[in-house]
């Protein structure tokens, strides 16, 4: 075995006003704001157009068309299907070190020439400012390829520490025995290229569906793939309805594993239609989610005031709330909310919200019609309700893009629908709670929702927030104290959650990998036995 090379967090670049990133991602924006490009499917390294279009636009001005895709049906399907398992022939045999020099070779890719490519796509299909995408489709995918090449190393690395005398073992990492199904969401880009690159890291082989919504920045990431040595076959790129795909590819024989983020309701149906199908396969998926969340935020009495402002400013609203992590209920003390309030009303005062060209807007618009609208619905129910009242924000407008404000509800319902369901958009709902039921109120935060993805304990009192830190250890799979709960970075916080949340297995560490490879124990014995009577038997 080679040695392991050792990967390191890629800086963030701070766009900050007049330095050379900024205009340098600028003059891309602008370069690819101006085109309309056509997307093919790419199966087997070959473009297939097959008339059925949808387009994409910028959320932000949602008239302006930056591309046309073509989407896949069942027989585009099936041949991803069978190019994938024919290319599985020879890359489930490609070495590692041959795999991980691919994956290195995109992340220098991503690091310099496909940086502001990436980015910009980013920003203009999804509507992410210039940070929200620098710390996404540049950062995190890159430490993805980095630091999943370095996990693959160690994890080959890792053999039984005993041979005794006369024999060897050897554990052999094999990939799955057929192909993985890759279905990536809209709101983060190192997703998109993390869930169909881990699997295919460890040799195995991939169906890339990328959501509908953003399927820009995926099509530029199969061209920088592409660039980096990745043959042909391999990842197959093939846009389109859940339905016309999803069907076919979960009902063939083939299918060895889902690599999956979205939402709870569809990855509990591929759960159920993998479990109707069990009698199909040759073997049994391996099913790996991240779904939705009701995140949230317990503030003691001993909170530091500013430090509690800001991390609901930027847990709630960065990205217009659509994180799977974004904080979405808070639970905070009466004997500091007026403190609070003020503090955080003042703040939200200064945010602007608009097109990500604009570098000064803080926020931009959420995602597509439908999340607008659904968005739209828990505001108005809101305004309706006896049971709470809007103390910011409210406002929404997709005259030109889909924008709404930030929204805070507050609300005397802990039990309130915005406490409960997952908004995926920028709304807080905050709820009041009395310090002397501090300990019922722990019990409310872990009882209200039946997610578990992240959480947050904000508070100087040392014992407080150890009581927290043990009482809901499974309300959160990513569990941040004195900070946010959105922000994992790869190698440092492996990021997951369960209940609800999905299967927990933590992209951003090797044990994810670890989900992608059938395992094999070799033991040789270099002096067999030549008679099969054990001492026992002899006579006394």
């Amino acid at each position: 075995m080679s040695q392991i090379i050792k990967a390191v967090n890629e800086p963030v670049k701070s766009y900050a006003s007049g330095s050379p990133e900024r205009v340098s991602l600028q003059a891309k924006y602008d370069e690819m704001a101006s085109m309309n490009i056509e997307i093919p499917l790419i199966i087997g390294g070959k473009e297939i157009k097959t008339g059925d279009t949808e387009n994409c636009v910028m959320p932000h001005d949602h008239q302006h068309v930056l591309a046309t895709y073509h989407k896949a049906g069942k027989s585009e399907a099936n041949l991803a299907i069978n190019t994938a398992m024919e290319s599985w022939k020879t890359w489930s045999n490609t070495s590692l070190k041959e795999r991980t020099a691919i994956f290195r070779k995109a992340a220098e890719l991503l690091q310099g020439p496909w940086r502001d490519c990436i980015n910009a796509a980013t920003m203009l299909n999804q509507s992410k400012n210039a940070f929200q995408a620098e710390i996404d489709s540049a950062c995190e995918l890159i430490d993805f390829f980095n630091f999943n090449a370095q996990y693959a190393e160690e994890i080959y690395a890792n053999q039984p520490l005993i041979s005794p005398e006369g024999m060897q073992n050897h554990l052999e990492y094999r990939p799955l025995e057929g192909f993985v199904f890759a279905i990536t969401p809209f709101n983060f880009t190192s997703i998109a290229g993390n869930l169909p690159t881990a699997p295919v890291l460890m040799g195995n082989v991939a169906l890339w569906k990328p959501a509908s919504s953003a399927v820009l920045p995926c099509h530029y990431l199969m061209q920088m793939l592409k660039e980096a040595g990745l043959p042909d076959g391999v990842i197959n790129f093939i846009p389109g309805s859940g339905g016309s795909i999803g069907n076919p590819v979960l009902a063939n024989e083939n299918l060895s594993g889902v690599h999956f983020t979205g939402s709870t309701e569809t990855f509990q149906h591929i759960w159920r239609t993998i479990g109707d199908n069990i009698n199909n396969y040759k073997t049994y998926p391996r099913i790996v989610g991240e779904t939705g969340g009701k995140n949230f935020c317990l503030a003691h009495e001993s909170s530091d005031l500013d430090a509690l402002v800001t991390a609901m400013i930027r847990g709630a609203f960065e990205y217009q709330g659509q994180k799977c992590s974004a904080m979405s209920r808070a639970y905070i003390p009466t004997t500091i909310w007026e403190t609070v309030r003020d503090k955080y009303l003042s703040k939200l005062d200064t945010i602007t919200i608009g097109s990500p060209r604009d570098f000064t807007n803080f926020m931009n618009a959420v995602i597509d019609k439908a999340a607008f609208d659904s968005i739209s619905e828990y505001i108005h129910h809101t305004k309706e309700s006896p049971d709470a009242e809007i103390i910011s924000g409210g406002d929404c407008n997709d005259t030109k893009g889909y924008f709404i404000q930030p929204t805070t509800i507050l609300t005397t319902d802990h039990h309130f629908k915005t406490m409960q369901e997952e908004i995926f958009g920028p709304v807080l709902t905050v709820y009041l709670y009395d310090p002397s039921e501090w300990s019922e109120t722990i019990d409310l935060v872990d009882s209200t929702s039946p997610y578990g993805l992240t959480g947050c304990i904000i508070g100087q009192d040392k014992n407080a927030v150890s009581e927290a830190t043990e009482r809901l250890r499974y309300s959160a799979g990513n569990f941040y104290i004195n900070d946010k709960p959105t922000g994992a970075v790869v190698g440092q916080q492996p990021f997951g959650g369960s209940r609800a949340s999905g299967t927990n297995d933590k992209a951003g560490s090797d044990l994810n990998l670890l989900r992608w490879v059938s395992i094999r124990t070799i033991k040789k014995t270099f002096d067999s036995p030549k008679d099969y009577r054990y001492p026992f038997l002899e006579k006394d």
